[in-house]
């Protein structure tokens, strides 16, 4: 049987930040829903899920995003993982970036956290830095702007004309890393583009 994976786009509920830069990894896991036609249901791990598959025959994906705000995700993430029996090595990380410029998406297992307080907090509420990141970027602010501030503000006008594609390809980077592995994502996300 297939090996179940837990793929978790961090962000915060609500209205007021479903359009902002620290959202983007909820919004890869509706580009990923649907792709699928699938509906996010609401979960008892204080999160809404959908159980589908990576494509027809291949791996069972559980797409999630918590109901908690960014810097709480590893209480519904633990406990999704608990819940699926899913261990760190199969539970993805979607999330945004301040370190990578806007439209790049680089993926890792493990590391440090680089001051993203979702990413903390899911690495002490799992026991581990060790689980796959599937990290999209979205450039640090202009001038002397907070990033704290910048990443709770919405995408630029610019910026969202090519958010799309940026979605699809970290949506992309996800089936990849479930499908082929961590070596074959990187190898197609990293390199330049053409």
């Amino acid at each position: 049987m297939a090996q179940t994976w837990l793929v978790i786009g961090l962000g915060n509920p609500g209205a007021r930040y479903e359009n902002t830069r620290h959202n983007v990894g909820q919004m890869v896991i509706a580009e990923l829903a649907a792709r699928r036609s699938e509906t996010l249901r609401v979960h008892k791990a204080h999160a809404r899920v959908a159980e589908t598959w990576v494509r027809p025959g291949g791996a069972k994906i559980v797409l999630a995003t918590p109901n908690s705000f960014m810097n709480v995700s590893g209480g519904p993430v633990s406990q999704l993982a608990r819940f699926y029996d899913v261990p760190p090595e199969r539970t993805v990380l979607v999330h945004d970036d301040l370190d990578l410029p806007f439209d790049t998406i680089k993926l890792k297992t493990g590391g440090g956290h680089g001051g993203h307080n979702g990413i903390r907090d899911v690495a002490k509420a799992l026991g581990t830095p060790d689980f796959p990141r599937v990290r999209v970027g979205i450039g640090r602010p202009p001038g002397r702007q907070d990033p704290a501030d910048w990443v709770l503000d919405p995408f630029s006008s610019a910026e969202r004309t090519e958010l799309p594609l940026l979605v699809a390809d970290a949506a992309d980077a996800v089936e990849l890393l479930v499908d082929e592995g961590l070596l074959a994502a990187q190898q197609k996300h990293h390199a330049p583009k053409a």
